[in-house]
Protein backbone atom coordinates (compact mmCIF):
# COMPACT_ATOMS: atom_id res chain seq x y z
CA UNK A 1 0.00 0.00 0.00
CA UNK A 2 1.91 3.38 -0.87
CA UNK A 3 1.92 6.34 2.20
CA UNK A 4 0.50 9.18 0.88
CA UNK A 5 2.04 12.54 1.85
CA UNK A 6 0.85 15.10 3.30
CA UNK A 7 1.30 18.74 2.22
CA UNK A 8 -0.80 21.11 4.32
CA UNK A 9 -4.61 19.68 4.31
CA UNK A 10 -3.96 17.91 0.80
CA UNK A 11 -2.91 13.73 0.91
CA UNK A 12 -0.81 13.20 -1.85
CA UNK A 13 1.01 10.35 -3.74
CA UNK A 14 4.61 10.08 -3.20
CA UNK A 15 5.21 11.25 -7.08
CA UNK A 16 3.89 14.86 -8.50
CA UNK A 17 2.71 14.15 -12.37
CA UNK A 18 4.22 17.53 -13.99
CA UNK A 19 2.18 18.58 -16.77
CA UNK A 20 4.10 20.60 -18.86
CA UNK A 21 4.24 18.06 -21.82
CA UNK A 22 0.47 18.23 -21.93
CA UNK A 23 -0.43 20.23 -25.27
CA UNK A 24 3.31 20.57 -26.17
CA UNK A 25 4.82 17.21 -26.79
CA UNK A 26 1.68 15.11 -25.81
CA UNK A 27 -1.51 15.87 -27.44
CA UNK A 28 -4.75 15.19 -26.07
CA UNK A 29 -5.05 11.51 -26.10
CA UNK A 30 -1.62 11.12 -25.89
CA UNK A 31 -2.09 13.15 -22.34
CA UNK A 32 -5.18 10.90 -21.46
CA UNK A 33 -3.16 7.72 -21.33
CA UNK A 34 -0.25 9.21 -19.04
CA UNK A 35 -3.17 10.54 -16.63
CA UNK A 36 -5.10 7.36 -16.90
CA UNK A 37 -1.72 5.32 -16.49
CA UNK A 38 -1.08 7.55 -13.37
CA UNK A 39 -4.87 7.47 -11.70
CA UNK A 40 -4.92 3.54 -12.43
CA UNK A 41 -1.33 2.74 -10.28
CA UNK A 42 -2.89 5.04 -7.33
CA UNK A 43 -1.67 8.30 -8.46
CA UNK A 44 -3.59 11.67 -7.41
CA UNK A 45 -1.39 14.60 -7.89
CA UNK A 46 -1.03 16.67 -11.21
CA UNK A 47 0.55 19.79 -11.32
CA UNK A 48 0.11 22.47 -14.13
CA UNK A 49 0.25 26.21 -14.72
CA UNK A 50 -1.53 29.02 -16.26
CA UNK A 51 1.42 29.28 -18.91
CA UNK A 52 2.22 25.66 -19.79
CA UNK A 53 2.60 25.73 -22.81
CA UNK A 54 3.35 28.58 -24.33
CA UNK A 55 6.37 28.62 -25.50
CA UNK A 56 4.84 25.74 -28.37
CA UNK A 57 4.04 27.43 -31.80
CA UNK A 58 0.83 28.06 -31.71
CA UNK A 59 0.61 27.90 -28.52
CA UNK A 60 -0.81 31.02 -26.03
CA UNK A 61 -0.89 29.39 -22.65
CA UNK A 62 -3.58 27.40 -20.67
CA UNK A 63 -3.14 24.48 -23.04
CA UNK A 64 -2.07 22.20 -20.22
CA UNK A 65 -4.78 23.00 -18.12
CA UNK A 66 -7.23 22.30 -20.78
CA UNK A 67 -6.31 18.82 -21.13
CA UNK A 68 -6.48 18.03 -17.54
CA UNK A 69 -10.09 19.51 -16.88
CA UNK A 70 -11.02 17.53 -20.17
CA UNK A 71 -9.52 14.51 -18.74
CA UNK A 72 -11.23 15.18 -15.00
CA UNK A 73 -14.50 15.89 -16.49
CA UNK A 74 -14.28 12.90 -19.25
CA UNK A 75 -13.41 10.60 -16.50
CA UNK A 76 -15.50 11.60 -13.99
CA UNK A 77 -12.66 11.97 -10.91
CA UNK A 78 -12.20 15.73 -10.20
CA UNK A 79 -12.97 14.78 -6.38
CA UNK A 80 -9.83 11.98 -6.19
CA UNK A 81 -7.43 14.42 -8.11
CA UNK A 82 -5.46 17.00 -5.80
CA UNK A 83 -4.59 19.62 -8.77
CA UNK A 84 -1.75 22.22 -8.49
CA UNK A 85 -1.40 24.91 -10.60
CA UNK A 86 0.13 28.26 -10.49
CA UNK A 87 0.10 32.48 -11.35
CA UNK A 88 2.53 34.76 -12.19
CA UNK A 89 4.15 33.58 -14.97
CA UNK A 90 3.51 35.04 -18.54
CA UNK A 91 5.29 34.34 -22.05
CA UNK A 92 6.92 36.53 -23.14
CA UNK A 93 7.38 38.64 -19.62
CA UNK A 94 6.24 38.04 -16.45
CA UNK A 95 2.31 38.68 -15.21
CA UNK A 96 2.90 39.13 -11.70
CA UNK A 97 1.22 39.30 -8.55
CA UNK A 98 -0.71 42.25 -8.71
CA UNK A 99 -4.19 41.41 -6.91
CA UNK A 100 -5.29 41.79 -10.73
CA UNK A 101 -2.89 39.68 -12.27
CA UNK A 102 -3.83 37.02 -9.45
CA UNK A 103 -7.55 37.40 -9.86
CA UNK A 104 -7.25 36.83 -13.88
CA UNK A 105 -5.12 33.83 -13.53
CA UNK A 106 -7.62 32.20 -11.07
CA UNK A 107 -10.22 32.47 -13.14
CA UNK A 108 -8.80 31.42 -16.12
CA UNK A 109 -7.47 28.32 -14.39
CA UNK A 110 -10.57 27.47 -12.71
CA UNK A 111 -12.33 27.67 -16.06
CA UNK A 112 -9.73 25.88 -18.26
CA UNK A 113 -9.32 23.02 -15.37
CA UNK A 114 -13.24 22.99 -15.79
CA UNK A 115 -13.30 23.10 -11.78
CA UNK A 116 -14.92 25.52 -8.70
CA UNK A 117 -11.37 24.88 -6.95
CA UNK A 118 -7.63 24.24 -7.05
CA UNK A 119 -6.04 22.22 -4.12
CA UNK A 120 -2.62 23.86 -4.58
CA UNK A 121 -2.55 27.23 -5.74
CA UNK A 122 1.21 28.47 -6.40
CA UNK A 123 2.93 32.20 -7.02
CA UNK A 124 4.87 30.87 -9.70
CA UNK A 125 7.41 33.37 -9.72
CA UNK A 126 7.90 36.12 -6.73
CA UNK A 127 7.24 39.56 -7.80
CA UNK A 128 9.93 42.03 -6.15
CA UNK A 129 7.98 44.95 -7.30
CA UNK A 130 5.16 44.19 -4.74
CA UNK A 131 5.41 44.03 -0.88
CA UNK A 132 4.82 40.41 0.43
CA UNK A 133 1.62 41.53 1.90
CA UNK A 134 -0.10 42.85 -1.06
CA UNK A 135 -0.54 38.95 -3.02
CA UNK A 136 -1.16 36.83 0.09
CA UNK A 137 -3.89 39.35 0.94
CA UNK A 138 -5.52 38.26 -2.39
CA UNK A 139 -4.44 34.78 -1.64
CA UNK A 140 -5.91 35.10 1.68
CA UNK A 141 -8.88 36.06 -0.35
CA UNK A 142 -8.81 33.28 -2.60
CA UNK A 143 -8.63 30.63 0.36
CA UNK A 144 -11.70 32.23 2.01
CA UNK A 145 -14.13 32.40 -1.13
CA UNK A 146 -13.08 28.68 -1.15
CA UNK A 147 -11.89 29.12 -4.92
CA UNK A 148 -8.36 28.10 -3.30
CA UNK A 149 -7.64 25.40 -1.24
CA UNK A 150 -3.75 25.72 0.08
CA UNK A 151 -1.45 27.82 -1.11
CA UNK A 152 2.27 27.25 -2.18
CA UNK A 153 5.31 29.23 -3.61
CA UNK A 154 7.75 28.40 -6.24
CA UNK A 155 10.95 30.41 -7.50
CA UNK A 156 11.42 32.51 -4.28
CA UNK A 157 14.30 33.63 -2.34
CA UNK A 158 14.59 32.51 1.41
CA UNK A 159 14.45 36.40 1.98
CA UNK A 160 11.30 36.52 0.45
CA UNK A 161 10.24 33.05 1.72
CA UNK A 162 10.35 33.91 4.82
CA UNK A 163 9.45 37.30 4.73
CA UNK A 164 6.24 35.79 3.43
CA UNK A 165 5.76 33.28 6.22
CA UNK A 166 6.15 35.54 8.88
CA UNK A 167 3.84 37.88 7.62
CA UNK A 168 0.73 35.05 7.44
CA UNK A 169 1.84 34.28 10.36
CA UNK A 170 1.68 37.49 11.92
CA UNK A 171 -1.60 38.52 10.22
CA UNK A 172 -3.50 35.18 10.51
CA UNK A 173 -3.38 34.91 6.67
CA UNK A 174 -3.45 32.20 4.43
CA UNK A 175 0.28 30.72 4.91
CA UNK A 176 2.13 28.48 2.04
CA UNK A 177 2.14 25.00 2.92
CA UNK A 178 4.76 24.00 -0.08
CA UNK A 179 7.51 25.23 -2.31
CA UNK A 180 8.51 24.20 -5.73
CA UNK A 181 11.96 24.85 -5.80
CA UNK A 182 14.52 23.10 -9.10
CA UNK A 183 16.37 20.52 -6.38
CA UNK A 184 17.86 17.23 -8.12
CA UNK A 185 21.18 14.94 -8.01
CA UNK A 186 22.70 17.46 -10.68
CA UNK A 187 21.51 20.53 -9.15
CA UNK A 188 21.24 21.01 -5.85
CA UNK A 189 22.98 24.97 -5.09
CA UNK A 190 19.86 26.40 -5.51
CA UNK A 191 17.55 24.55 -2.80
CA UNK A 192 19.98 23.38 -0.13
CA UNK A 193 21.45 26.07 2.42
CA UNK A 194 19.10 29.30 3.37
CA UNK A 195 15.99 28.21 1.13
CA UNK A 196 15.54 24.71 2.38
CA UNK A 197 16.16 26.11 5.87
CA UNK A 198 13.47 28.28 5.29
CA UNK A 199 11.60 25.52 4.29
CA UNK A 200 12.55 23.35 7.51
CA UNK A 201 11.49 26.14 9.70
CA UNK A 202 7.88 26.77 8.81
CA UNK A 203 7.06 22.73 8.19
CA UNK A 204 6.60 23.55 4.44
CA UNK A 205 6.75 20.42 2.22
CA UNK A 206 9.28 20.99 -1.13
CA UNK A 207 7.91 19.23 -4.40
CA UNK A 208 11.21 20.01 -6.24
CA UNK A 209 10.87 20.82 -10.41
CA UNK A 210 13.61 19.38 -13.16
CA UNK A 211 13.71 16.20 -10.52
CA UNK A 212 15.37 14.30 -13.40
CA UNK A 213 16.96 17.46 -14.82
CA UNK A 214 15.13 17.73 -18.07
CA UNK A 215 15.66 14.04 -18.85
CA UNK A 216 19.62 13.94 -17.70
CA UNK A 217 18.55 11.37 -14.83
CA UNK A 218 17.10 8.62 -16.87
CA UNK A 219 19.96 7.85 -17.56
CA UNK A 220 19.18 8.71 -21.68
CA UNK A 221 22.21 10.76 -22.20
CA UNK A 222 25.99 9.78 -22.43
CA UNK A 223 28.92 10.62 -23.72
CA UNK A 224 28.73 9.78 -27.85
CA UNK A 225 24.80 9.69 -27.80
CA UNK A 226 22.27 11.55 -29.41
CA UNK A 227 18.66 12.10 -27.87
CA UNK A 228 15.45 13.36 -29.82
CA UNK A 229 13.94 15.58 -27.58
CA UNK A 230 13.00 18.63 -27.37
CA UNK A 231 14.26 18.92 -23.74
CA UNK A 232 18.13 17.58 -24.96
CA UNK A 233 19.91 20.65 -24.92
CA UNK A 234 19.16 21.34 -20.92
CA UNK A 235 20.05 17.58 -20.32
CA UNK A 236 23.15 17.13 -22.28
CA UNK A 237 24.77 20.08 -20.28
CA UNK A 238 25.44 17.85 -17.61
CA UNK A 239 27.58 15.39 -19.92
CA UNK A 240 30.33 18.16 -19.63
CA UNK A 241 30.45 18.37 -16.10
CA UNK A 242 32.69 15.87 -13.77
CA UNK A 243 29.28 15.66 -11.28
CA UNK A 244 27.28 15.21 -13.93
CA UNK A 245 29.22 12.00 -15.10
CA UNK A 246 30.31 11.14 -11.47
CA UNK A 247 26.09 10.87 -10.89
CA UNK A 248 25.30 8.74 -13.90
CA UNK A 249 28.17 6.02 -12.84
CA UNK A 250 26.63 6.06 -8.82
CA UNK A 251 23.01 5.70 -10.43
CA UNK A 252 24.04 2.98 -12.78
CA UNK A 253 25.77 1.10 -9.64
CA UNK A 254 22.58 1.18 -7.70
CA UNK A 255 19.70 0.85 -9.86
CA UNK A 256 21.67 -2.51 -11.02
CA UNK A 257 22.37 -3.50 -7.76
CA UNK A 258 18.09 -3.10 -7.42
CA UNK A 259 17.08 -3.74 -10.91
CA UNK A 260 15.55 -1.19 -11.58
CA UNK A 261 15.92 2.34 -14.02
CA UNK A 262 18.47 5.15 -13.45
CA UNK A 263 15.27 7.50 -13.24
CA UNK A 264 13.81 5.30 -10.07
CA UNK A 265 16.91 5.52 -8.26
CA UNK A 266 17.24 9.04 -8.84
CA UNK A 267 13.54 10.03 -7.41
CA UNK A 268 14.40 7.70 -4.36
CA UNK A 269 17.22 9.87 -3.41
CA UNK A 270 15.00 12.99 -4.10
CA UNK A 271 12.70 11.68 -1.96
CA UNK A 272 14.82 11.13 0.80
CA UNK A 273 16.04 14.37 1.04
CA UNK A 274 15.00 16.64 3.90
CA UNK A 275 11.85 18.36 3.68
CA UNK A 276 10.88 16.74 0.00
CA UNK A 277 7.22 15.40 0.31
CA UNK A 278 7.19 14.52 -3.22
CA UNK A 279 9.11 14.48 -6.39
CA UNK A 280 7.59 16.17 -9.54
CA UNK A 281 8.62 14.62 -13.06
CA UNK A 282 6.10 14.24 -16.22
CA UNK A 283 5.60 11.61 -19.16
CA UNK A 284 5.29 11.60 -22.62
CA UNK A 285 3.67 8.53 -22.07
CA UNK A 286 2.46 5.39 -20.02
CA UNK A 287 6.20 3.35 -20.71
CA UNK A 288 7.86 6.71 -19.48
CA UNK A 289 5.97 6.87 -16.42
CA UNK A 290 6.52 3.47 -15.40
CA UNK A 291 10.00 3.92 -14.04
CA UNK A 292 8.64 7.16 -12.27
CA UNK A 293 6.02 5.20 -10.44
CA UNK A 294 8.68 2.76 -9.49
CA UNK A 295 9.59 4.89 -6.65
CA UNK A 296 7.24 3.89 -4.77
CA UNK A 297 8.60 0.56 -4.16
CA UNK A 298 12.17 1.14 -3.80
CA UNK A 299 13.76 1.52 -0.75
CA UNK A 300 17.15 2.65 -0.36
CA UNK A 301 20.05 1.78 1.98
CA UNK A 302 21.64 4.61 4.07
CA UNK A 303 24.77 3.58 2.06
CA UNK A 304 23.39 3.78 -1.34
CA UNK A 305 21.77 7.36 -0.36
CA UNK A 306 25.27 8.16 1.05
CA UNK A 307 27.06 7.07 -2.54
CA UNK A 308 24.53 9.38 -4.50
CA UNK A 309 25.16 12.10 -2.42
CA UNK A 310 28.54 11.86 -2.50
CA UNK A 311 28.80 11.55 -6.27
CA UNK A 312 27.10 15.11 -6.70
CA UNK A 313 28.68 17.05 -4.23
Amino acid sequence: MTQNRKIGSLSVHPLALGGNVFGWTADEQQSFAVLDAYAEAGGNFVDTADVYAAWAPGNVGGESETVIGNWMAARGNRDDIVVATKVGAGIPEKRGLSATAVREGVEGSLRRLRTDRIDLYYTHYDDPSLPVEDYLTTLDALVREGKVREIAASNVTAERLAAALEFSDSAGLAKYVAIQPEYNLVSRDTYEGPLADVAARHGLAAVPYYALASGFLTGKYRPGTTVDSARAEGAAKHLATDRGLRVLAALDEVAAAHGVEVATVALAWLASRPTVATPLASARTPEQLRPLLALTDLKLTEEELERLTEASE
